[in-house]
Order: structure tokens, then sequence, then C-alpha cells
């Protein structure tokens, strides 16, 4: 049995039960972000979104970002940080990580 989410009903659990996981923006680009890997793929995706909450974290800047990754010299910025890991970028300088 399976059930199809909306980005609205993708928002709405986030804003139920864990508002300070991302933004309104983060989750409409985590959702589209989400949405087109299912498609690549060729997978559908279960929504576990408590596992969403521990794979992804949201970043407002690399400033906050060099506060969970210190290596400022090997993480200058969001294209170093793509070596290393998905970065869903969005807005002017927010972006979400899957962590590593």
């Amino acid at each position: 049995m399976k059930d199809t989410i909306s980005v609205y009903t993708f928002r709405r659990w986030f804003e139920d039960h864990r508002p300070n996981n991302f933004s309104y923006l983060g989750l409409a680009s985590l959702f589209d972000y989400l949405e087109q890997y299912e498609e690549d793929c060729g997978t559908e995706i279960q929504f576990d979104p408590i596992a969403l909450c521990c794979e992804y974290t949201e970043y407002d800047n690399i400033a906050e970002f060099w506060l969970d990754y210190p290596d400022m010299d090997l993480y200058p910025d969001k294209d170093a940080i793509m070596d290393y890991t998905q970065v869903i970028e969005f807005g002017i300088e927010s972006f979400i990580i899957q962590v590593f």
C-alpha cells in the first residue's frame, strides 16, 4: 500500500512535527530534489521524515555550515562541499546538504 505525497503534504508534516528542521523554501527544494532523484533512478522513495531530518541539514549560508564543518580550507565554498556530498542550493545563499 502506497500513498503519494504532494509538496503540500510534505511541508505540512514538517511544519506540524519538525518546524525547526527546514525552512519553507528548503522544504520545497528538498521535495523537488527527492522527486527528481526518484525520476532519475526509477525508484520510489518511502516517505520517512525522521530519516530525512537525520540525513539532510539546511544552512542559511557557508558561515553556518562552518559551525558544523569547521575546516574552512577543505570547504571554502559550496562548490568544494559538492566534492564530498549532495548540495541542494536555493535562495541567495541557503543550501541543504546530505550529511556526511
